[in-house]
């Protein structure tokens, strides 16, 4: 399931330990989780890429991407339709 793989990356390139086993589509991101900074943001997109083999232009990225796990899961079944 592409949530629990969104999920997976965010707990592994966050290290957020067990804290991210609680997160699900509407868990809020920036600004909410302290580990998600603007290198994070970064590092997840890079891992994010890496996993389905997709390329994210600068011109796509937004706060409201990273606003929920939903939005993020959702912004990566675009690139991948």
């Amino acid at each position: 399931m592409l949530e629990q793989k969104i999920i997976r990356i965010l707990g592994h390139v966050l290290q957020l330990g067990d804290r991210g086993i609680n997160f699900n589509n509407s868990t809020l991101l920036l600004c909410h989780v302290p580990e998600f900074d603007s290198m994070a943001v970064v590092s997840v997109l890079t891992a994010i890429e890496e996993e389905f083999g997709i390329i994210v232009d600068d011109d796509e990225i937004s706060a409201s991407v990273f606003e929920t796990v939903g939005s993020l899961v959702s912004f990566v079944e675009s690139k991948l339709a």
